[in-house]
């Protein structure tokens, strides 16, 4: 009975710890076989930076003259449509506060709030007309990152764990890097695997955290642990899983919960060096921003997403903001300093990841993507915010298999609806996918009596972005 319990201790304390990490990866590769590829992949890895609270697109890269011409007016685009908004009576046009400027050789209008990015358009492919079917954070994240607004469906790192696996056997398919402030809106379930075996869920590191992969070494009191006595336990705890699989040939949970141990070991081996920036350049740290109080924390976590995909990591997510009325891109009361904030923190990390990918050659099979949930209004909210908008927001890609520099889509003349080259959530998972080399419609899972699948019954693939 004691062997018992400790045994079921330390599968606790794997599952929740580095165990859980080292489930990340596991079984991905066994997947494929289930699913369809039917043409070669331009992409082997994914970095997405998700803006969390719905970043302004008319204050960030929708440059809209009307809005500067008519600032101040009430708000009627002519058709006789009602006009709302999420939580606020609609106010009275407004202009962004930020000048504008066309930067590159594409001449693309970007405002003045993102300096560092703004140098770089001419490697970047903008969906200039993305829709939400929800204007509520919840629902709406969950859309953008699971492709359904109601919660327990796997978002889009899962899928692509499950589907493809990690690059290398002792790093995760699928690593999470939230806002050192705290997690988005939806928690821990905006990394979710959903109904995909948990081994496919997002392995959270807090890059900011004293120790970012919890349970990785044992605790500083833990004197009487040595390198011998753990490899001593490992050791046992395998020759009881091995004994105890030799009698349920037909349960794979324990053959995945031992291969999930053999991970977790090389993980301890592969970690310090993935977790370690001392070998980066002082010029490398500077030009991320960790000089700067402002984009420390988010430089930090670019770099380190940087480190994970040259070392195997699939599909890094890092998140711009948490969850809540403050600090992230939920700007209603004052645009000209919230959108600012959000923005000072993310530009010049998020300028430096692009550069570096390139310069290293890494931008030749790896995607980066800027998204957020959905847009805000074109009218003013309490003077001088916005609300929720769910009509229209931008996103870009950049990297593998993309034209740069390309701009599809459009807006209405205030901004407030996409017009022309509507692009959905679908459509943006099913790109993606595709560029990984994947068939949305047949990457499927049967769930509860339905194939369910990353982009629903929906979603066609971007072909006027791809190279």
């Amino acid at each position: 009975m004691s062997a018992q319990i400790h045994r079921r201790d330390f599968l606790s304390t794997l599952g929740t710890g580095m165990g859980g990490l080292a489930l990340a990866s596991l079984l991905g590769q066994d997947a494929s076989a289930s699913v369809a590829f039917d043409h070669p992949p331009k992409v082997k890895r994914v970095i997405q930076l998700f803006m969390t609270g719905g970043a302004s697109q008319c204050d960030l890269f929708d440059y809209k003259p009307a809005l500067i011409a008519k600032h101040g007016k009430p708000f009627d685009p002519g058709n006789g449509e009602r006009v709302e908004a999420s939580i606020s009576t609609p106010g009275a046009i407004m202009k962004s506060p930020f000048k504008w400027a066309q930067h590159g050789h594409t001449g693309r209008w970007v405002s003045s709030v993102l300096p560092h990015l703004s140098k770089h358009v001419d490697d970047m492919t903008f969906l200039m007309a993305m829709q939400s079917k929800s204007n509520v954070h919840g629902p709406a994240s969950y859309l953008q990152t699971s492709g359904f607004i109601l919660p327990g469906f796997p978002c889009a790192g899962a899928w692509v764990s499950y589907a493809l696996g990690s690059l290398a056997d002792n790093v995760p398919a699928f690593v999470v890097l939230p806002d050192g402030r705290g997690l988005p809106y939806n928690g821990r379930s905006a990394f979710t695997a959903g109904f995909l075996p948990a081994n496919h869920q997002g392995a959270v590191i807090n890059a900011s955290a004293p120790q970012p992969i919890t349970n990785l070494r044992p605790p500083a009191s833990a004197k009487q642990i040595t390198p011998a006595s753990r490899a001593d336990g490992l050791e046992l705890l395998r020759k009881m899983n091995q004994q105890h699989a030799n009698d349920r040939h037909d349960d794979s949970r324990l053959t995945a919960r031992i291969k999930s141990y053999e991970l977790a070991a090389k993980l301890q081996l592969a970690a310090p060096d993935l977790l370690d920036l001392a070998g980066e350049s002082a010029a490398t740290k500077t030009l991320y921003g960790f000089d700067q109080s402002e984009t420390a924390d988010f430089g930090r976590r670019c770099l380190l997403a940087r480190r994970m995909i040259e070392r195997g990591v699939r599909f890094v997510q890092v998140w711009s903001g948490l969850g809540g009325g403050s600090a992230n891109w939920d700007n209603h009361t004052n645009i000209e300093k919230e959108t600012a904030f959000a923005a000072k923190g993310m530009d010049q990390p998020a300028a430096a990841l692009l550069a570096d990918l390139k310069s290293r050659g890494l931008l030749q099979d790896t995607l980066l993507i800027w998204t957020t949930e959905f847009g805000r209004m074109p009218f003013s909210q309490a003077s001088v915010g916005r609300d929720h908008n769910g009509g229209t927001f931008v996103s870009w890609f950049a990297g593998a298999g993309i034209k740069p520099g390309v701009a599809h889509g459009r807006s209405d003349e205030w901004s407030w609806k996409a017009v022309e080259g509507v692009t959905t959530t679908y459509d943006f998972h099913a790109t993606i996918l595709h560029l990984l080399g994947i068939n949305h419609e047949k990457l499927s899972v049967r769930h509860s009596g339905i194939d369910r699948r990353l982009t629903d019954v929906h979603g066609h693939v971007v072909k006027e972005i791809l190279a």
